[in-house]
């Protein structure tokens, strides 16, 4: 079921983890908690199967798995972003139109790379987004992100804002942000529909202030970027810049220390899923940086601490 949230879409849309038991199985029950918790912690919306969603150890199979149950369970109460990030033009048109056939309200997707070296030319990631575009109806979202290792040139975004359809969203997580999030903004007018902010939120403030309208973050705290983001777009800045000095310790052990881990360790501590387990070659992290997540974690008192006690 497709959710009935307005466009644009705007707020805290963090990235759900896909949760594995200790074996490194599929764990769909504690997938269906883990969605519960974030719904109940106050996300405008989700998004699934991202980088921080461990994408990259997941099968096909899976994947689709992991996508049918997460949409079914969520049946319409936010939206869903569903990432189809694939080299593959067809590969990833085909995904994209799998993902709104089971009802995703948007899809996200990163230019087409493949380890160090393989990259494409602008032309071809122009044609790229124009044929997934052409293969649905739903709107897209560019992540624009480090690990891509591609530039991806003000202009050639705004182009593809302005010429493609469904090229809508735009999730902005390279170095300095901020400027390109206000440079973005700028050249391409109301063809922009979303600039948003990702990386954990730890350039929250200033991507604000550049006119981002929109944060996908991690999953374990979506309460605490509630209280900065909501306070910042009711034109109340200093209370949003008061929050952010709250969080910011807890964001920045995130973005620093446990990475993509942050979320099922607070998950697990706080009841909500069985285990915290990644996928091998992932190693877990120390248990010092567990304990350091969980300390600071506990002195801002957030909901996924005590939603499954």
């Amino acid at each position: 079921m497709t959710s009935t949230a307005k466009r644009p879409y705007s707020g805290v849309f963090p990235v759900a983890p896909t949760i594995f038991d200790d074996q490194g199985e599929l764990d769909l029950a504690g997938q269906r908690r883990c969605i519960d918790f974030m719904i109940d912690a106050g996300s405008n919306g989700l998004c699934i199967l991202a980088n921080f969603s461990e994408q990259f150890v997941l099968t096909d199979a899976e994947r689709e798995k992991v996508m049918h149950a997460v949409l079914e369970h969520v049946a319409g109460r936010v939206p869903v972003i569903v990432t189809t990030t694939h080299f593959g033009s067809r590969i990833c048109a085909e995904r994209s139109r799998q993902a709104q056939d089971a009802g995703a309200a948007m899809v996200m997707i990163m230019p087409p790379y493949h380890g160090a070296t393989f990259r494409v030319p602008e032309k071809s990631i122009f044609e790229f987004y124009r044929t997934v575009s052409e293969a649905i109806d739903i709107p897209i979202m560019i992540q624009d992100a480090p690990v891509a290792g591609t530039p991806l040139s003000i202009d050639l975004l705004a182009r593809m804002a302005r010429e493609i359809p469904n090229i809508r969203y735009f999730k902005i997580e390279v170095p300095m942000a901020a400027a390109k999030l206000r440079d973005l903004i700028a050249a391409g007018g109301d063809s922009i529909e979303g600039p948003w902010d990702g990386e954990e939120a730890i350039t929250l403030m200033a991507d604000l202030d550049a006119g981002a309208t929109g944060a996908m973050t991690g999953g374990g705290y979506p309460d605490g970027i509630r209280q900065i983001v909501d306070p910042y777009l009711a034109g109340r800045r200093e209370e949003a810049m008061a929050a952010y000095a709250r969080w910011l310790p807890l964001i920045n052990y995130e973005n620093r220390q446990c990475g993509l881990q942050a979320a099922k360790i607070l998950m697990k501590e706080g009841g909500v899923i069985g285990s915290d387990a990644v996928r091998h070659p992932l190693q877990r992290v120390h248990p010092a940086a567990r304990a350091g997540l969980i300390e600071i974690a506990r002195q801002l008192d957030p909901v996924v601490l005590r939603w499954g006690r």
